[in-house]
């Protein structure tokens, strides 16, 4: 099926050297707790609770640590106040960036983006400025090494996903972000195990830049995710073809 970009590859590259648990597991942990306070803390009624749940199990947090996590939010065990905030720019080369926040220090969160974008060549935009180019889906990887193509093609669209794609050796599941919840757990129940799940934002036009500015682009995004307040960081980057990561 048709391809939308390189987003799962960047993303594998990444996240195969990404060691930072604990910080993911503090990133989760707030996730899960906003979605608690704000929808309640069931996730059988709470979609948002149940996509954040599902992305912890998926990296294999502990059933402890989700639990805690739900009752914070809920307010059993004092109440913890976060605020979403988004910002949007530009590194680079023109690639565009959103940047999802959650914090507790708006003031702290916004000067740690702009001082980390301008420090390594990048700036802020305005609010809307590169918004416009990206659309909201569920993403859900497997290894392509560990599973046949077809057998995840015929099951996920059985269940109701968008698209599925097979390049350099991830095969990706493209959903609407009201189905995601379900398609992964469908899959999941079809002994299909993810390297990855979550609800993030794709771009609908890539830019490929040389590798020397891909590197550029590739360190301001980990820094940026490096930020205990930065939950996700989506770009319109793609790899060119002779990109080599071994320098990353």
């Amino acid at each position: 099926m048709s391809g939308h970009s390189k987003w799962a590859t960047i993303k594998h590259k990444k996240g195969a050297a990404d060691a930072k648990r604990g910080q993911m597991f503090t990133k989760l942990i707030k996730e899960i707790s906003v979605a608690a306070k704000m929808g309640g803390s069931d996730p059988d009624s709470n979609a948002r609770l149940r996509t954040a749940i599902l992305k912890a199990r998926s990296e294999n947090m502990p059933k402890d640590n989700i639990e805690k996590a739900i009752k914070k939010g809920a307010g059993e065990l004092g109440d913890a106040t976060y605020y979403e905030l988004t910002y949007e720019g530009y590194a680079p080369g023109g690639v565009a960036l959103i940047i999802d926040t959650l914090t507790d220090n708006k003031n702290r969160t916004a000067a740690d983006v702009r001082s980390t974008l301008s420090k390594l060549g990048g700036s802020l935009g305005a609010t809307g400025s590169v918004s416009y180019m990206f659309q909201t889906k569920g993403i859900i990887t497997y290894d392509a090494q560990m599973y046949g193509e077809e057998d995840i093609l015929e099951a996920a669209l059985e269940l109701g996903a968008e698209d599925i794609t097979n390049e350099d050796g991830v095969i990706e599941v493209l959903t609407d972000p009201s189905d995601f919840s379900s398609v992964l757990e469908g899959l999941q129940a079809a002994d299909f195990k993810e390297t990855s799940a979550e609800v993030s934002k794709i771009a609908d036009q890539m830019v490929t830049l040389d590798n020397e500015r891909t590197q550029k682009v590739l360190k301001i995004i980990d820094k940026l995710e490096d930020l205990d307040d930065v939950q996700n960081v989506a770009s319109n980057l793609e790899f060119p073809e002779d990109y080599d990561d071994s320098e990353d």
